[in-house]
């Protein structure tokens, strides 16, 4: 733990079973914890239902917070496994959803053209590639340094600083494109 660090002395709190001290981290950080949902998804009624998910792991999980990294580097982390897991049961059930409107003749097989408008619609929203999207939302969203994104994403500091680089280059080129 971090002595002095107010969030670190409210985890040791909650963890040790002081429900006030847990409280107090939750109320500190909910709207991070909503913010960073909200980013990672672009939809509010996603994020409402993340935060929720995340508010629950936090009170399994707070026990396991060493204080190795700031608090909120920890709990972004688990708010965006939390997000990458959503995005993945999402998927998985669209998937799921779509075979079988095909199945039972509520729509027709995938011409290919299908497949291309979805990309291109996706990256229309979000403008990135996932992992693009990812680095800048926890760096420039969350103001992270490149190490606290790195630790979170499972990647070294120097991918992290070619993510933000590429990110700068792309969004940049897109914006020149438009002229």
């Amino acid at each position: 733990m971090r002595p002095g660090d107010e969030d670190s002395d409210l985890a040791a709190s909650a963890a040790a079973g002081d429900r006030d001290a847990f409280a107090a981290l939750l109320r500190r950080h909910y709207d991070r914890i909503h913010g960073l949902a909200w980013q990672m998804t672009g939809a509010r009624a996603d994020a409402d239902d993340i935060a929720q998910d995340v508010c629950c792991i936090l009170a399994e999980k707070i026990g396991a917070f060493r204080g190795d990294a700031k608090f909120t580097t920890w709990l972004c982390a688990i708010v965006f496994n939390a997000c990458r897991d959503f995005r993945r049961r999402r998927s998985a059930f669209s998937r799921f959803a779509g075979r079988l409107s095909v199945m039972v003749g509520l729509a027709e097989v995938p011409d290919g053209r299908d497949l291309y408008d979805a990309i291109w619609i996706e990256s229309a929203i979000a403008r990135l590639k996932p992992d693009l999207r990812d680095t800048a939302v926890l760096v420039a969203g969350q103001q992270l340094t490149h190490a606290e994104a790195a630790k979170i994403l499972g990647i070294a500091e120097a991918t992290v600083s070619w993510r933000m680089h590429e990110i700068r280059r792309q969004i940049g080129s897109a914006g020149t494109a438009d002229d």
